[in-house]
């Protein structure tokens, strides 16, 4: 540790105890990167992405967040809001020995309001245990992604995250209504929980998705709903991608309000269907699960099953689903990883008049990178305008030197054909240090506008800089030192 680490330790020790003043190495390496699939790769060869975090400190209050933030503006020291580490691009990755805020000790719910169907919640608390909470008083927070029990609630909406049943509920910037907020300056921004606003630009929509880099979430408030009375999952064996996305267009634009929605292309409904004889002829499966009020249920799944009969879909039992269901919060990737693999997931959108062709280009470009190269997709999100395309790729273990190169290009042709298809690089998993390349591509003229509300929220760069397309620090490593001629190599 620094001498200046050392300082800086001491003046926070003074403000949230020596015990939650995090100083050995051990200890700050466990907060060095996230589950960025890429520095899971390096870490098998014993190399770092980024820095070991100068400190870890842990608050437990807004009022201490504060003090914090203004003992690193003072020593001119970077921050990064740290949830659980469960981000997969490298949002919480360390450039330079920045201090990390490990928000988990702020993990109470503060208020079930039942008359507005309204719950304030620290921004550190576990995503299993809130919902958890949420359903034992009979509601729910309406946003289950796969990393619910591995997640905060704070860290969904910094990343603006979007959970499996969002085509109902809404992913996470349509249910934050409120939030407390740290800024550079230690100033407390307070977004009171209301309706509707026509006061000008949304600040709230500025914070939410911001990933640390204008502000710290501190405490959130957001709706929630009654669970559902009544369910019913349809399984439906179609013969085409196209027929299924059809089918979930039909649906979405109709104005019906599915829980879940899920289709699979034939390669993922193949490892989820094994021995039912339905799919032989029609090997694209889809998944839909309405929800609420029984005669609201039974009307809706009715005309889902007759849009469903339009496109030759045939209406099988709900197995597959259930598995789902039962491992819906397990990380596959993980899994593949653990076995030496290069696994990676990429989430995109797109509107429907692109999304059979995104899916066919990036395809074909990947199987032509290496004969043992995996793609497959399927569509979690589905919304009256578009898709959520979420594709895994994968390639079997190999030398890192034959993998990288690969898996650089992978992540260029799916990101690069999104945007040539009209589409956004990132649906929920945030953009974070990975993205960072595209983010011009993305938003234009708008990247220029928020690198000026960048400059001007936090003119000395103190919050979790070089991500988001921000720029990082004087004296940062980068990231990708070892992977610049990547692409060009393959």
């Amino acid at each position: 540790m620094a001498l200046q680490d050392h300082d800086l330790a001491t003046a926070c020790a003074k403000i949230i105890g020596a015990d939650n003043v995090l100083t050995e190495e051990t200890a700050r390496d466990g907060y060095a990167h996230d589950r960025l699939p890429y520095a899971n790769f390096r870490a098998r060869e014993g190399a770092r992405v980024g820095t070991l975090p100068g400190l870890v400190l842990r608050p437990r209050t807004t009022d201490e967040v504060a003090h914090l933030v203004s003992v690193a503006a003072k020593a001119d020291h970077p921050v990064i809001a740290y949830g659980s580490g469960s981000g997969v691009l490298g949002g919480i990755i360390p450039l330079g020995g920045e201090m990390t805020l490990d928000m988990q000790r702020m993990d109470q719910i503060l208020e079930i309001d039942t008359e507005n169907n309204l719950v304030r919640v620290e921004a550190g608390m576990n995503g299993g245990a809130f919902e958890e909470a949420l359903n034992a008083k009979g509601y729910t927070s309406g946003h289950l992604p796969q990393s619910l029990t591995i997640s905060t609630v704070g860290g969904w909406a910094a990343c603006r995250g979007g959970g499996q049943e969002s085509s109902r509920y809404g992913k996470i910037e349509n249910i934050v209504v409120g939030l407390k907020a740290v800024l550079p300056d230690g100033r407390v921004l307070e977004i009171r929980p209301l309706p509707k606003r026509a006061t000008g630009p949304s600040i709230l929509d500025l914070i939410v998705g911001s990933e640390g880099t204008l502000a710290v979430i501190t405490e959130l408030t957001l709706r929630i709903w009654k669970l559902p009375e009544a369910e019913e999952a349809l399984v439906f064996a179609l013969p085409t991608r196209q027929a299924a996305l059809a089918l979930a267009k039909r649906i979405m634009q109709t104005g019906l309000h599915p829980r879940i929605v899920r289709l699979y292309d034939e390669k993922e409904t193949k490892g989820r269907t094994e021995g039912m004889d339905a799919f032989a002829a029609r090997p694209v499966m889809a998944n839909v699960v309405l929800a609420g009020e029984a005669p609201i249920v039974a009307a809706e799944a009715a005309v889902v099953r007759e849009f469903a009969a339009e496109v030759d879909a045939v209406e099988t039992e709900s197995t597959p689903f259930d598995a789902w269901r039962a491992h819906r919060y397990i990380s596959i990737t993980k899994q593949w990883l653990d076995k030496g693999y290069y696994n990676d997931t990429i989430e995109v959108t797109v509107n429907w008049t692109q999304a059979a062709a995104l899916y066919d280009t990036i395809a074909a470009q990947v199987a032509e990178l290496h004969e043992d190269a995996h793609f497959s997709a399927h569509w979690s999100h589905v919304y009256p305008e578009g898709v959520c395309q979420y594709m895994t790729l994968r390639l079997p273990p190999m030398d890192q030197s034959k993998a990288l190169p690969i898996h650089a290009r992978m992540w260029e042709i799916a990101t690069g054909e999104t945007l040539a298809h009209g589409g956004s690089i990132a649906h929920h998993h945030g953009s974070g240090l990975f993205r960072g390349a595209w983010m011009d591509g993305e938003h234009g003229v708008g990247m220029d506008i928020l690198r000026r509300i960048k400059a001007a929220i936090d003119p000395q760069n103190l919050f979790n800089p070089g991500k988001l397309g921000f720029p990082p620090r004087a004296g940062a490593v980068d990231p990708y030192r070892d992977r610049h001629a990547d692409v060009a190599n393959v």
